[in-house]
């Protein structure tokens, strides 16, 4: 298996490995350790409530290997969720912290828009990242989320949605979405492809 997408019981986490077994990835959803740690890579996916997820993880077990994957520099993704559990705590279940990857705080999004974002949303790429190595502009992705990073750090691209709402993050080895690229048609299918083809 090259690429571990971790399976810490909560919310539809099969669409990710299905999709990335789509773009051509040696994908598998595992609770395993050792295959974990094993893996060329590692994808964390995540819907639904941050408080739950975290606890979901730390309950698995998973949250260390996580949290080594991204140390030792192997290729990882966070989405959705996935993404805010990177971050030190959210708005959304302030009594229970996020993984600390990331600095910084999940915020909810302005009360001048409707709650959740569920929609088609235009990237604004900040960065030239390979994560959108390939992609033609304008660039548009699927978003479903209440919450969001209140962070400048890393972001290499924003959508607008009642202001700038971080929709990509990437500090080196470590990528995360806010939007579902398994979700986004032929243009999400190609940031996944280009994070397996960041695993070679």
């Amino acid at each position: 298996m090259e690429i571990a997408v971790l399976d810490y019981g909560i919310g539809n986490l099969r669409s990710a490995e299905k999709a990335l077994q789509h773009v051509g990835g040696d994908a598998a959803l595992t609770a395993d350790v050792k295959e974990i740690e094993n893996a060329a890579a590692v994808v964390l996916p995540g819907v639904g409530h941050f408080g739950r997820c975290m606890k979901a993880l730390r309950a698995s077990g998973l949250e260390g290997p996580a949290w080594d994957a991204v140390r030792v520099g192997k290729p990882f993704i966070g989405i959705c969720i996935g993404m805010q559990m990177l971050y030190e705590s959210s708005d959304e279940d302030p009594s229970t912290g996020g993984m600390g990857v990331l600095t910084g705080k999940v915020r909810l999004l302005p009360e001048s828009v409707k709650r959740p974002q569920m929609q088609w949303n235009q990237l604004n790429i900040r960065d030239d990242s390979p994560m959108f190595a390939g992609l033609e502009r304008p660039l548009w992705m699927y978003f479903v989320h209440s919450y969001a990073p209140a962070t400048t750090e890393h972001v290499v691209a924003t959508c607008d949605y009642g202001g700038d709402i971080v929709a990509a993050v990437q500090r080196d080895n470590l990528w995360a979405t806010q939007f579902h690229p398994e979700k986004s048609g032929g243009p999400g299918l190609q940031v996944l492809a280009n994070f397996v083809a960041s695993v070679r």
